[in-house]
């Protein structure tokens, strides 16, 4: 890819990029939030046209009108958002709408099953059965899914967008090993990810884009973690965990034995003012499960939740929104985010009484209360008025703090709070948590990232099989500590 270029309206979303991708390498492509990533593969994928500059795929022009012919033509996109029809079977979603027809225009189903099998064979192991419904896979599983559906075209280029945000570490381990068989056989992997360790763990060499242009390329391995955000940050960062000072004060959030209708099964805590508390645990450990159901956006089976010391009860996200706690959720595209309204509307629509009066919204007034949070979280948009759906995923998720900033709760939820976002933009968000814990906010964090628990929290607990352990200072804990704990349970691991 040779000057990329593409404007959307005034907003130059690429300037003149540049990519060499080499057959059978992984490829990193790197860049903060809004840097032209996305943008960049989707002209790749034949999902956008370029306004300038040229693509070469294996020496010959290439300029696909749409993503079908870009994957009849070896280029296969592999979204963060998976594309599954949950109801179908694996084999179905391999192949539709693609399934190869015999005569009058029937499936030829012995051919449709060959195809299926070649593609799963081609992943390197056989736990894939083609029959298997996909609603009952696990997010590995479905991602594998995703890759056999290139690989029936025989894709040659493969994009992966972020393919490890919700997987757990044995599911990424599995998925790196499917992208190192696939690169043996001479496909090429454009491997876009906010997880620097992840690059230097599977990437060969890598390109940054900063602003919509090529700031530097190289190899991984020669290349030092600063160097990399250095050129993605386009400035230096001297700490990636930004410590605002911050104490504890009293107990303003207690859980006794809650359980929910599955998960969790039981859960116990107390949250103090001041204080940020993190919940380590595997991927369906009932994590989640737990900050829904305290949010009361799932059934609550027993137990207690008490609030400033008095127990408080709730039938909706509504009631707990009044008692002073707020949750940002984990899928900000499902549930917490109305990505066709703009900006502003997003940011305030829990918390309407600051820009409004006698039931009319005033949008000045409704504008200059946003714009202090797109200062602060950095959010990069033209303006309060842009669609929420326009902004790049990282973008987004600072839009979803950014509405609980502007609520101004007293407990914060906070699940993966900082998926999807790059590097410099998580140092922001850290500095954000420790300032609200200097505020006096008491802040419960969910999240699959171990370093990013042991950078920001104060005391940390582990969830196995929903039941939650004990809460124990950070400096108390080791990462092999943690992992064992998830993975045996707090009890097994005590015996």
């Amino acid at each position: 890819m040779s000057g990329v270029e593409k404007r959307f309206g005034g907003v130059v979303a690429l300037g003149g990029v540049d990519l060499e991708l080499r057959s059978g390498e992984v490829h990193a492509l790197l860049g903060e939030n809004g840097a032209g990533k996305s943008t960049l593969m989707k002209v790749l994928s034949g999902a956008i046209t370029p306004d300038g500059g040229e693509c070469r795929l294996r020496g010959e022009l290439y300029a696909p009108t749409g993503p079908v012919e870009a994957l009849e033509s070896g280029v296969a996109m592999i979204y963060q958002e998976l594309n599954l029809a949950p109801e179908l079977s694996v084999g179905q979603n391999i192949l539709l709408g693609r399934e190869p027809r015999g005569a009058f225009g029937w499936i030829d189903s012995a051919e449709a099953e060959e195809k299926v099998s070649r593609a799963l064979a081609a992943l390197g192991g056989g736990e894939l059965s083609a029959d298997s419904l996909v609603r009952d896979l696990g997010p590995g599983q479905r991602q594998l899914v995703e890759i056999a559906r290139a690989l029936v075209e025989e894709a040659q280029v493969i994009v992966l967008d972020e393919p490890t945000s919700s997987l757990s570490a044995e599911d990424t381990e599995r998925l790196f090993d499917v992208v190192r068989t696939l690169t043996k056989r001479g496909v090429a992997v454009i491997y876009i990810s906010h997880f620097l360790e992840e690059v230097r763990q599977i990437g060969e060499r890598f390109t940054v884009l900063r602003d919509g242009v090529t700031v530097g390329s190289g190899v991984v391995s020669e290349t030092s973690m600063d160097e990399l955000v250095t050129l993605m940050a386009g400035r230096s960062l001297d700490e990636f965990y930004p410590h605002v000072p911050h104490e504890a004060g009293e107990v303003l959030l207690e859980l006794d034995e809650l359980s929910g209708e599955k998960l969790p099964r039981r859960a116990s805590l107390s949250l103090r003012r001041g204080e940020i508390l993190g919940i380590a645990g595997l991927v369906g450990a009932g994590r989640t499960e737990l900050m829904r159901a305290l949010f009361a956006l799932d059934p609550v089976r027993s137990g207690e939740v008490r609030i400033g010391g008095e127990l408080a009860s709730a039938k909706s996200p509504r009631a707990r929104l009044e008692q002073g706690v707020g949750l940002l959720s984990e899928d900000r595209k499902g549930e917490g985010l109305a990505l066709d309204l703009d900006l502003a509307t997003n940011v305030t629509l829990s918390h309407m009484s600051p820009c409004s009066s006698w039931g009319w919204i005033h949008p000045a007034q409704r504008a200059a209360a946003v714009k202090p949070w797109i200062e602060r979280l950095g959010i990069r948009c033209t303006g309060p008025s842009q669609r929420t759906g326009d902004l790049s995923g990282g973008n987004q998720q600072k839009v979803a703090l950014a509405r609980l900033l502007h609520h101004d709760v007293d407990v914060l939820l906070l699940d993966e709070p900082t998926r999807g976002v790059d590097v410099a933009a998580k140092v922001e968000v850290y500095r954000v948590i420790g300032e609200l814990a200097a505020a006096g906010k008491a802040v419960l964090i969910v999240s699959s990232y171990l370093p990013e628990l042991f950078g920001i929290c104060d005391r940390l607990c582990v969830m196995h099989r929903g039941v939650l352990g004990a809460q124990r200072l950070v400096s108390d804990w080791t990462e092999a500590e943690v992992m064992t704990e998830a993975t045996r349970g707090a009890e097994v691991v005590k015996a």
